[in-house]
């Protein structure tokens, strides 16, 4: 993890109290396998790697509990909890289903301004993936497709969206970012925003397509320690 404290997101244009920001900084530390699978972690040492107090983060971490992420362990901490690759798989399914077609729409849809609007996001994931910061590329990523999502109007869909995602395991960024892989797959978001205010339908839906495949493809590969799913 990195030794500075990661910026705390709001995602998907969704005003968020500063619990909920650290929860969002946790889960993103979970998602990019910065916080293993089976290890137990105590609120005082999560605050001190994050710069912020004690107290939100064992709130945050409760949320976390409620959300079957993580499982609380009495007077130590809490306990990443474990995933299936059938459920990754799963979920990586549901999101295709929902999220290919929702944004291929947007070619017809969204309002160019507001598109234009993401592209600082999209260079947050770029600059991100170079400077090898996992958090803070898992977080930009987020903010880049929930708020893409939001502008098709479907506060729902955003908030599925939002907890598939964070159901899912990346632990293949790791490698990506020491290989100096993990740049071609960010600019795939730029590439995404110049489809869309292209108004070209089919290559929003295929660089997608392409995108979502790595979830379980590039991005779901166990790191050089062996890590990876349970």
């Amino acid at each position: 993890m990195p030794a500075h404290a990661p910026s705390l997101p709001t995602l998907g244009g969704k005003k968020s109290s500063y619990r909920e920001r650290v929860a969002d900084a946790l889960r993103a530390a979970l998602i990019a396998g910065e916080l293993r699978t089976g290890e137990v972690y105590s609120a005082p040492a999560l605050a001190a790697r994050f710069g912020v107090s004690a107290t939100p983060v064992r709130e945050a971490m409760l949320d976390l509990a409620k959300e079957g992420l993580v499982d609380a362990v009495p007077n130590k901490g809490f306990r990443v909890t474990a995933v299936s690759e059938r459920q990754l798989d799963e979920y990586t399914h549901i999101r295709a289903l929902v999220e290919i077609p929702t944004t291929a729409g947007l070619a017809r849809t969204a309002d160019p301004v507001a598109l234009r609007a993401l592209r600082p996001v999209a260079q947050e994931i770029v600059t991100a993936a170079a400077a090898g910061d996992l958090i803070a590329y898992v977080e930009a990523d987020t903010r880049f497709h929930l708020g893409l999502l939001a502008l098709a109007g479907n506060a729902h869909l955003v908030e599925v969206v939002r907890d598939l995602r964070g159901r899912a395991r990346l632990y293949g960024l790791t490698k990506l970012v020491e290989e100096g892989r993990l740049r071609a797959s960010a600019e795939e978001h730029l590439e995404l925003l110049d489809a869309l205010l292209a108004r070209d339908e089919d290559a929003v839906r295929a660089v997608m397509t392409r995108h979502l495949g790595h979830v379980r493809g590039l991005w779901a590969a166990p790191g050089p320690d062996g890590g990876g799913h349970s």
